[in-house]
């Protein structure tokens, strides 16, 4: 059985019985493991699609794992900031559930587009989480490979990578790499505040028209950055697919299982040529929307409690525990591995190099131009000019 198959069931002494809509109320999404660490045999979308997940006791283990991990890095570059050891950071905490589940429900042929938020999906495709700091600290542009890694480069302004996702997506579909079970599927992140842009609507039109094997994956954090989310829409994200022309889902982007199945599903169908679809994951960003921002100017300390209550760590290790799938001991073991690699992380960062100002014109054009050698010579001359003097 292929590992977390959606289409298959899950073992029964470990499951609730199916349940429809999540079992803490409104909002209605597809959910299959309760803020309390319950789990529920099956959920069912708007549609009628059944969702359901059967894992091993190591793969269970292993997003437990990928969740801490992904947390400890993540609160490590913050404070590397803080400490001005980067320039900027943008935390994903309280999102790692829906970054996690979404990451390993692709396959090693799909290609994902990210904003500069997902980390998490980054560690999920194998990227020495380096990379993104090297790109904050202002050292690289973030050099890993896209190609090699399947998974595109961060992406600054806000919505853009959806249209870069699409007219990907639309090559793949041209060059006939959909259609059958090995096909490829590409994935688009974004947030709730990025589908109030035009880049992200028209991506919408592309995507439709075009039946282009591609998945738009919204994380919903609340927030786009200062404004919630009634500022951006009066009807539920995922609804707005509806008027696109493709089908849309809400799942509790807290919930580690869910977000894997219904983005396995939907990336399933799109490879499959079924083409388009729209997800939306309802979480909730914990911190702030970066580091040069304050968060309790405009929100008040009983939500941020609220939400804390459906951590997505804290109910899985929940799960774990009720299950007998792991112990303190096992918990204990991954804490210190998330210290260790996060102290590790840590002293990569402050060993990174400094790059000479010159090297700005090393990867402009993979062969170069006569007129970038004259500004680099130029430049070189500038930069000359200030040795042995006072400046």
């Amino acid at each position: 059985m292929a590992k977390g198959d959606p289409a298959v069931s899950s073992r029964g002494r470990r499951a609730a019985p199916r349940s429809r809509r999540a079992t803490t109320g409104e909002p209605e999404l597809v959910q299959l493991l309760t803020p309390a660490g319950d789990r529920i045999e099956s959920a069912t979308g708007p549609d009628g699609t059944e969702y359901r997940v059967d894992f091993t006791d190591e793969e269970y283990r292993g997003l437990y794992r990928d969740l801490v991990l992904v947390r400890k890095l993540d609160a490590e570059a913050t404070a590397l900031q803080r400490q001005g050891e980067l320039g900027l950071w943008a935390s994903l905490l309280g999102q790692e559930a829906a970054q996690v589940g979404s990451g390993r429900a692709l396959r090693s042929q799909d290609m994902a587009f990210p904003t500069y938020r997902e980390h998490g999906v980054l560690y999920c495709r194998g990227i020495d989480p380096i990379m993104p700091l090297g790109l904050f600290r202002g050292v690289d542009q973030g050099g890993w490979d896209p190609n090699e890694f399947k998974f595109n480069m961060y992406t600054i302004v806000i919505g853009a990578q959806t249209l870069h996702a699409t007219g990907y997506a639309m090559g793949v579909h041209m060059d006939g790499r959909t259609g059958t079970e090995d096909g490829e599927a590409v994935i688009a992140y974004f947030g709730d505040g990025a589908t109030s842009q035009g880049d992200v609507n028209e991506a919408f039109v592309w995507a439709s028209v075009f039946n282009a094997p591609l998945v738009f994956f919204c994380q919903n954090n609340q927030y786009a950055i200062s404004e919630p989310l009634e500022r951006q829409t009066r009807v539920p994200l995922y609804r707005r697919a509806g008027g696109f022309g493709f089908p849309g889902v809400r799942v509790d982007g807290n919930d580690v299982l869910a977000s894997y199945a219904v983005t396995r599903h939907a990336l399933d169908n799109a490879r499959l040529g079924q083409g388009p679809s729209l997800i939306e994951a309802y979480t909730y960003r914990m911190g702030a929307h970066t580091t040069s921002d304050d968060p309790t100017r405009y929100r008040i300390a009983s939500e941020v409690e609220a939400w804390q209550a459906k951590d997505p760590i804290a109910r899985m290790k929940a799960f774990l525990t009720r299950q007998q799938i792991a112990d303190e001991t096992y918990f204990t073991e991954i804490d210190e591995q998330a210290r260790a690699e996060a102290v590790h992380l840590r002293e990569r960062v402050l060993n990174l190099p400094d790059p000479q100002p010159v090297s700005m014109f090393d990867h402009v054009y993979p062969h170069g131009s006569p007129e970038l050698d004259a500004q680099r010579a130029q430049f070189s001359r500038y930069l000359e000019s200030f040795e042995g003097s006072a400046h």
